[in-house]
């Protein structure tokens, strides 16, 4: 795996000849998107190029996400099931509390679904980057994208040092606040702040019963804020979260000038009247603690490609961390544009697929996500209502096999011949603009 950081050009351009098939696809971002992305290419037959705009990779840097069972057939896919089944732990029962230690509602998952996983950032960056290692993925680092040339063969992506790196296709998995989206469309909107901030950590607070074993994930509205929490695997401790309502965004250096200590006094005063939150926080470790200061969504965008580029991942669909789909849906949609591309030869026609098999699924995920946003964000009136109606929504139109079976239930099959969209005018997908599947038979 390269590691080089030198100016001039990086690679060359693929053989495209007249049919328009990629050989070459530069893959900007290399957190979570950009290598199952460039994996997935591998095994369409696309040579892969990594760029990621840091120096090094991201060690020890992120949060505990969790990957939804639909999230873990993806990355099956690209031969990953095994390596990712070892890191973190298995989600259990989900539990809605109404934070005086009552319980609202519980469900488990689909018996007939795997279990989804609870994982560090930091350990599937750790299987990604050994994975493109093992496979001879070429990737740059320190290569910060600062603008692109399209050609009628190929695409020219420049870099912030000075050099450039030729390819068929340019591909942007390079998050919410993506360069590659804002050169497909200058216009293009910009992540939206949910009026959430995150804070997180572990405590050595020991849960009784199951809850303490890892085998529960528990989520209570409290009486000023929203906390979640789930026992370690290992029976040590706890972890946790708070997401705290905040009406104007923090800048990161404004957010770590506070001091973890600060925001530890913070929720702890946030959840004094909090079951079990309030213990929790009491024994919390103020050095695994971390502050996301802005929890942010991505509006509908209404380009997802142009010419040659094309956008991946959180960079075009990153739903809020209350949908539990940010990395789940990253990673099925760098499987399916491999698809796209293995299937249909010219780019144009990829894409267009492409975006027709993923907007629909994606949007509707997020919307979802955004009013469980203004539920947690609603104050003191709203998280009432919630307790009150929560019982009887988990009954009816809440139900698991209702809310769970569509999204934890979305399976890709890779085998499956890609058809063609029908194009409107402009070269779009007829779907993009509407959120409609029209492909053709």
């Amino acid at each position: 795996m390269s590691t080089t950081g030198t100016t001039g050009t990086t690679g060359t351009t693929g053989n495209t000849g007249n049919t328009g098939t990629a050989r070459k696809a530069l893959v900007i971002g290399g957190g979570i998107a950009g290598p199952v992305m460039a994996l997935a290419l591998r095994k369409a037959g696309i040579e892969p190029v990594v760029f990621e705009a840091y120096g090094s990779s991201a060690e020890g840097v992120g949060g505990t996400f969790m990957i939804a069972p639909n999230g873990l057939g993806a990355l099956a896919l690209v031969g990953l099931e095994e390596e990712v089944g070892r890191i973190g732990q298995p989600v259990g029962p989900m539990v809605i509390e109404d934070g005086k230690g009552g319980v609202l509602a519980e469900f488990s998952g689909l018996a007939d679904l795997p279990r989804g996983r609870l994982m560090r950032r930091a350990e599937l960056y750790e299987v990604l980057q050994r994975r493109l290692q093992e496979t001879g993925v070429e990737v740059h680092w320190g290569k910060r994208l600062v603008g692109a040339e399209e050609g009628t063969d190929g695409v020219t992506a420049r870099f912030a040092d000075g050099s450039t790196a030729t390819g068929d296709l340019l591909i942007g998995t390079d998050g919410t606040r993506s360069t590659v989206r804002t050169l497909i469309d200058p216009a293009a909107p910009a992540a939206q702040y949910t009026g959430l901030l995150g804070v997180g950590g572990y405590s050595s607070h020991r849960l009784p019963g199951r809850a303490g074993r890892g085998e529960s994930v528990h989520f209570a509205n409290g009486a000023r804020a929203f906390f979640g929490y789930w026992g370690l695997a290992d029976g040590s401790g706890t972890a946790w979260f708070s997401n705290i309502p905040q009406p104007e965004p923090l800048a990161p250096e404004e957010a770590r000038a506070v001091g973890m200590a600060e925001w530890l006094r913070r929720c702890r005063e946030l959840h004094s009247d909090d079951v079990p939150a309030r213990e929790v926080l009491r024994m919390a470790n103020v050095e695994t603690m971390d502050v996301f200061p802005r929890l942010e969504i991505m509006p509908s965008v209404p380009r997802w490609y142009r010419g040659r580029m094309v956008l991946v991942g959180d960079s075009v669909h990153a739903p809020s961390n209350s949908s539990g789909q940010g990395v789940s849906l990253a990673v099925e949609s760098a499987v399916e544009l491999a698809r796209c591309l293995r299937d249909l030869p010219d780019h144009t026609a990829a894409f267009a697929a492409y975006e027709a098999l993923r907007r629909p699924r994606v949007e509707k995920i997020a919307a979802d996500a955004a009013r469980t946003n203004s539920q947690k964000s609603s104050g003191p009136v709203g998280r009432m209502m919630f307790r009150l109606v929560a019982p009887i929504a988990m009954r009816t139109f809440m139900s698991p096999e209702k809310m769970l079976r569509p999204v934890h239930g979305y399976r890709i099959d890779w085998d499956r011949r890609v058809a063609p969209v029908a194009l409107d005018g402009t070269g779009a997908g007829a779907t993009g603009r509407h959120g409609r599947d029209k492909r053709a038979a």
